[in-house]
């Protein structure tokens, strides 16, 4: 519920964010700064979910609130992007088109209805598929291995399960 909470609220301040300001170097530092601020959470929550009780339902709070803020961020960046020069993408952004873009770009799934089309939107686009590849591999797998040692301390298995669903003192 909390992980739900908090995207609602990122989501929200999204929208309400006064995203006026031009595209500068700056726009661009604000986005790398925000890609360190969430590779932080993450290394902090990863830590959490290893200490936790839960940890399968630690690291689903992890996603629930890293992925949204992250996505976010390039939706901000984006829909600055299109502000400052209008032919930046194949039609007009708003809050809303970017954050489709953004998630479109995330998933892998490329409609094709909106895309990139002066070279800094495509190196920018290029950079959060890097971005993206990095975080689902990277990020799965250490929130993996964060489960894996949250189970250990517990004195449960690292996965359930995996000797076929034979309790270890039944063996």
């Amino acid at each position: 519920m909390r992980s739900l909470l908090t995207a609602g609220l990122l989501v929200t301040v999204y929208y309400l964010l006064p995203l006026d300001s031009a595209f500068t170097t700056g726009t661009v530092l604000g986005l790398a700064a925000g890609i360190v601020a969430v590779a932080l959470l993450l290394s902090w929550q990863i830590r959490e979910i290893s200490l936790s009780q839960r940890p399968e339902l630690r690291a689903m709070e992890a996603l629930g609130t890293t992925l949204p803020l992250y996505l976010l961020l390039f939706a901000a960046t984006y829909y600055l992007m299109e502000r400052s020069v209008s032919d930046s993408f194949s039609e007009p952004l708003s809050r809303s088109d970017a954050l489709y873009f953004t998630v479109t770009v995330f998933s892998t799934v490329g409609f094709g209805d909106i895309s990139p089309r002066s070279e800094p939107a495509r190196l920018l686009a290029t950079g959060q598929m890097t971005a993206n590849l990095l975080l689902i591999g990277v990020a799965a797998r250490l929130l993996v291995s964060a489960v894996e040692r949250g189970r250990t301390h517990q004195g449960r298995p690292a996965a359930e399960g995996q000797n076929g669903g034979t309790p270890p003192d039944a063996r």
